[in-house]
Formats: C-alpha cells, sequence, structure tokens
C-alpha cells in the first residue's frame, strides 16, 4: 500500500506521540511504500519518503497548526492509498489521537450558564476556534474514517467528548521492542558521564513540569544522600530545574542527560524508572522501562493511562498522588531498599511488555488500512 503519514515533528527525542509515530512507521515501512509529511524531521526511519512542508513560524501554535493541515490536505489529497494522521486534521482515513481533546477539557462536566460561557469563550477566541474546529473535524464520520486512541482512558475521553464517534473508535496501545540489551551497566553510566556505584533513579519526560519532576526532586531530597537521579529529555527547562535542585539541596545528586536520540544507555544505567506524571494517556517510557527490566513507580490510574493495565506492586508500584513527595519516596525507597520486591517487578513488568511490542500494534493498524482503502 501506498500511505501518508502526517505527523509535525517526526522524530523519536520530541515525544511520547512522535515515538509512536515513529515506531509504528519503521515497522509498516518494511512492507508498505510510506510517505512521511512534517515539518521537522531528523529522518529516523531509513526506507521512507520525507517531505518537508512549510513552516511560516512556530508561534502562534495555533495559526501554524491550521497551515500545516491546509497544507497536508492539499499534498496528500491524491495518490495515496491510505492517509494516517498524527495531528489534528480533518483528513486522513485513520486519525491517531494521543491526548486528551480539548473539547473535554472545556466542557467535560460543564452544565447550563458554566457550559454557556465556556462555548463563548471558545466563540471570542481565534485560537480555541481553530483547535475546537480541527478537532471535531477528525472525528467527523466519512467514509472508511478510523479513530484510534492509545490508550482506554483516552478512548473513554474522546467518547466523552465526542458521543457520535464511539463506534468508529478503537484502542492501538503502543508497544516496545524486545531485544537483548548488550550495554552493561557499567559501560551505560561511563558512556552517560555516570557516577559508577550509586542508586540510580531515571526520570524520562520532555514536558518535566507535567510528567512529576518537581515532586521528584522534592522527593529525592528526602532519600538518602548516597541516591542520584539522572533526567532525560528536553534540555530547555534544565536551567530552571537545576535551579530548583539548588534550592533542595540536591543539585549535586541531579545529571541532566537533555535530549537522547537512543534512550538504552539511560535504561541500563537506571535501578528505577520514576515517572510521577500529572497526566499521561499511556506513558510509552513506562513500557519501554519495563522491556528493559527496570523496576517502575508510576502515578495510578487517575494520572496515567498504563496505570489502568498494572496490578500496583506486582507490574508496579502506583503512586495515589503525584504531587505527594513523600509517599513518592517511601516507593522509591522500598524499590531501592528491597531487592525482592525489585526482582519481582522486574520480572512482571517484562512479562507485560512482553505482551505489548510493536509489531502487534502494526498489525492492529494494517487490518485497519485494509478497511479504510476499501471504504473510501
Amino acid at each position: 500500500m501506498r500511505i501518508a503519514v502526517i505527523n509535525r515533528v517526526f522524530s523519536r527525542s520530541a515525544g511520547g506521540a512522535e515515538s509512536y509515530s515513529v515506531a509504528i512507521t519503521q515497522q509498516l515501512a518494511a512492507r508498505h511504500e510510506i510517505h512521511v509529511f512534517a515539518q521537522e524531521t531528523n529522518q529516523p526511519v531509513p526506507g521512507v519518503t520525507y517531505h518537508r512542508v512549510f513552516c511560516l513560524g512556530q508561534k502562534p501554535r495555533w495559526v501554524n497548526q491550521l497551515l500545516f493541515a491546509i497544507a497536508t490536505w492539499w499534498r496528500t489529497r491524491k495518490g495515496f492509498d491510505v492517509v494516517h494522521s498524527h495531528e489534528n486534521t480533518w483528513h486522513g482515513q485513520v486519525q491517531t489521537v494521543h491526548v486528551r481533546p480539548l473539547r473535554h477539557n472545556l466542557l467535560h462536566g460543564r452544565r447550563g450558564l458554566s457550559r454557556v460561557l465556556r462555548w463563548l469563550k471558545v466563540a471570542i477566541s481565534p485560537r480555541l476556534l481553530t483547535y475546537v474546529w480541527l478537532e471535531a473535524a477528525r472525528f467527523k464520520r466519512r467514509p472508511g474514517r478510523a479513530i484510534v486512541a492509545t490508550s482506554k482512558a483516552l478512548m473513554l475521553e474522546c467518547e466523552q467528548a465526542y458521543p457520535a464517534s464511539r463506534k468508529r473508535l478503537s484502542v492501538i496501545t503502543p508497544g516496545t521492542y524486545l531485544r537483548q540489551d548488550t550495554i552493561t551497566r557499567t559501560m551505560a553510566r561511563r558512556q552517560l558521564d555516570l557516577p559508577s556505584e550509586v542508586p540510580l533513579l531515571l526520570f524520562v519526560a520532555n514536558d518535566y513540569k507535567r510528567k512529576g519532576l518537581d515532586a521528584l526532586l522534592q522527593a529525592l531530597a528526602k532519600l538518602p544522600a548516597e541516591v542520584h537521579l539522572a533526567v532525560a529529555g528536553n534540555p530547555a527547562p534544565i536551567a530552571h530545574y537545576r535551579q530548583q535542585a539548588e534550592k533542595l539541596g540536591v543539585a549535586t545528586r541531579v545529571h541532566f542527560l537533555g535530549s537522547l536520540d537512543d534512550l538504552v544507555p539511560a535504561y541500563r544505567a537506571a535501578d528505577c524508572l520514576a515517572h510521577p506524571t500529572l497526566e499521561d494517556s499511556f506513558a510509552m517510557v513506562v513500557l519501554e522501562a519495563m522491556a528493559h527490566g527496570l523496576p517502575v513507580v508510576v502515578s495510578g490510574p487517575v494520572h496515567c493511562g498504563i496505570s489502568r493495565e498494572l496490578q500496583d506492586g506486582h507490574e508496579a508500584l502506583l503512586l495515589h498522588d503525584p504531587r505527594d513527595a513523600q509517599a513518592l519516596a517511601r516507593l522509591l525507597r522500598s524499590v531501592l531498599d528491597q531487592p525482592a520486591l525489585a526482582d519481582q517487578l522486574r520480572q512482571h513488568g517484562l512479562a507485560f511488555a512482553q505482551a505489548h511490542t510493536w509489531e502487534s500494534a502494526t498489525l492492529q493498524y494494517e487490518a485497519l488500512y485494509q478497511q479504510a482503502a476499501a471504504l473510501s
């Protein structure tokens, strides 16, 4: 099949949604002709045709999103069996939704005057109006259209925001690569310039605040002085969080690694993944950490989609309140101080990861492509 993939930023290091798109594309490229339409990409998948989409400017973001939707519609309207969009666009038979719908954020639980005022807010804001219109367009019923949520929790939120889309919605969760790590813990720490013999926590995110780094730094201050933390992700907030670490007296124990195209050394170097996220539709990083044999402490199902599929104390330790630094410190210390618990989490987490592969996710997409192509 000739497939167009639409993703404004197509890079593994850009975030969870982008990593998802790259991973699915990599699997598809072995069997199909893939064309990627993006404004930014480091071309992470060989054998794919890349099409650069014009960018007038990153800000205002809503204007760029609208122009990107128009440009990709024009360039993919002919010549493809299937168009698969990971963005807010009105075109594309297959639409993958990675984040909570804006309509859900604006209107869920609101009634009467409160709801009217929210709609008024949208009506007088070109930014909100554009986002709401683009989002509604991707949920609109069209021949062959399939809408995919990346977690069960996200699918429920999509149904609540757009009840008419219920029959077209399905869930395809992220996967992971099951491969034998060839790099040792010692080699990984040396490669990343991390201390060799200390207990090491790992935090991976691009949005440090939303993924809970504030609480994690506070928790680190409550842990023994020999415990260190490695932070991988977007380098932009590092200066702010380095200052925060200094105020908490843990600056020498926090190691900012910046963006890493390959996270394997980080997973291999760590003793535990900490993911006290405030909001995550799934949390691919948790699945990836499990696949590399890391025990995990993660926010509970209210805040993190993957936790709806995890049993507390079995595959991971679940944190009820991600803002509770004391509780977070207690759970992290349990993993570091109890080797038997860490081994149990490691074994069951690995088994969970083995049941979620990118190949399995891709096969589900291929089934949707066949249906979409037949009905379009």
